[in-house]
């Protein structure tokens, strides 16, 4: 029995990434091997064991052949005479198919090492077009691996090409689409994610709603970028600059997609685009479903987002209406969440990217004002309704000498 370790722990080590989890394949073994030593089993399609001490996976080299459509659709066989070569064979890339030996020998059957030295995301064997979710794995590693200047070979690419126009796309489970894709989005270039997708066809079939922004103009004073997906795309890049939530992150790649719907004539202003974009935002999250805080978010900054950029002008009733919107008495951290991604979508524009943004201040201090009025500091004559309408007035109150002191600061 000889136990090496594989995949992204050795594709990390080599290339000084930082990493945690560590996969191991066991040559030569059969379960009950395994299982005499203490291992524990896990995994319902192929033998995968947990280490006694280290819960660490460890999985008998296997290989497998196509039996279906989708993700799902393999069949694997695990026997002791399998090699090496022969389960790293069936990964995804390249840089995915070495190993490691207990002394640190390297095992490259399949030239990981030179296109790790040469920045590349190249695939093992022609068997990479049987599984469809390798079209997002591989965006995703993009994504990842943008800052040392990896690039998706073009053979590669041709091959997700051929994923996207087949249908398997269509095959994989939500629950599988947004895994891979709130990991990507949660890298420090998740829009490499996203353009990947739409080079090889496959953001118009898993996501539609963000392919149909590219191409649509707008008012160049406001957004010298001009196309609607390069702005998406610039807003999701300040998100991860400033190391955003998950959710400020999928609000800011929503936040615009009412912009495809604006109707021709109107071009390239979009008026009521906020509105349009519930629609396409709410069938995003409903068909990966997307959990319901991020939904949430998501709809709330489609919705509102000018009425932050506004918000210096805004009338003191209208911000507290917004701010009662957001939920600001019970979730304080929706109100911050959705300053953020309106700052990101207010930034992520061409030459503008560093400009200052007064309003996330200007809100969140708003915020606080408000939160700090409370019924038990009302007179003890107010009862009943009138505590409701008084806590009401005391927060416009608030907020318009918040605006005073604001004025009053900038003369």
């Amino acid at each position: 029995m000889r136990v090496y370790l594989v995949g992204g722990a050795v594709r990390d080590h080599l290339l000084g990434h930082p990493y945690h989890e560590k996969d191991y394949v066991v040559v030569g073994a059969n379960p009950k091997q395994l299982l005499a030593q203490g291992y524990q089993p896990v995994g319902k399609d192929f033998p995968v064991f947990l280490h006694p001490q280290t819960k660490e996976e460890y999985a008998l080299a296997r290989t497998e052949r196509k039996s279906g459509q989708g993700y799902h659709g393999f069949e694997f066989y695990t026997d002791i005479n399998v090699t090496l070569e022969e389960d790293l064979i069936r990964r995804d890339l390249t840089i995915n198919a070495m190993a490691m030996d207990e002394d640190g020998k390297i095992y490259d059957p399949y030239d990981g090492q030179q296109d790790l030295k040469d920045r590349i995301l190249r695939h093992v064997s022609p068997a990479f077009v049987e599984d469809p979710l390798r079209v997002l794995r591989i965006a995703r590693f993009a994504a990842r691996y943008k800052a040392y200047g990896f690039t998706v070979a073009a053979e590669t690419l041709a091959m997700m090409q051929q994923l996207a126009e087949s249908g398997e796309l269509q095959a994989l489970t939500p629950e599988r689409v947004w895994k891979e894709t709130s990991r990507a989005l949660m890298e420090q270039h998740a829009d490499e994610y996203f353009e990947v997708l739409r080079n090889c066809g496959a953001l118009k079939v898993l996501f539609p709603e963000i392919d149909a922004l590219y191409g649509v103009p707008q008012r160049p004073e406001y957004h010298p970028e001009i196309d609607c997906g390069i702005h998406t795309m610039m807003s999701l890049q300040q998100a991860c600059k400033a190391n955003y939530s998950l959710d400020v992150r999928f609000a800011v790649l929503v936040h615009d997609l009412g912009k495809a719907l604006t109707p021709v004539d109107e071009l390239p202003r979009h008026i009521m685009h906020e509105e349009r974009g519930i629609k396409p935002v709410t069938e995003v999250c409903e068909r990966l479903k997307v959990p319901t805080n991020t939904k949430q978010l998501a709809l709330a900054v489609c919705k509102e987002h000018l009425k932050c950029h506004q918000a210096l002008t805004l009338k003191s009733g209208t911000l507290w209406r917004l701010l009662q919107r957001l939920d600001v008495l019970r979730r304080p951290e929706r109100v911050e969440a959705y300053v953020q991604a309106c700052e990101c979508d207010s930034r992520g524009r061409l030459g503008l990217e560093n400009r200052e943004y007064p309003q996330a201040k200007y809100v969140l201090d708003a915020m606080q004002v408000v939160r700090g009025i409370r019924a038990q500091d009302l007179p003890a004559d107010i009862r009943g309704p009138d505590i409701g309408e008084m806590l009401i007035q005391r927060r416009i109150q608030a907020i318009e000498a918040l605006k005073h002191r604001q004025v009053v600061a900038n003369i």
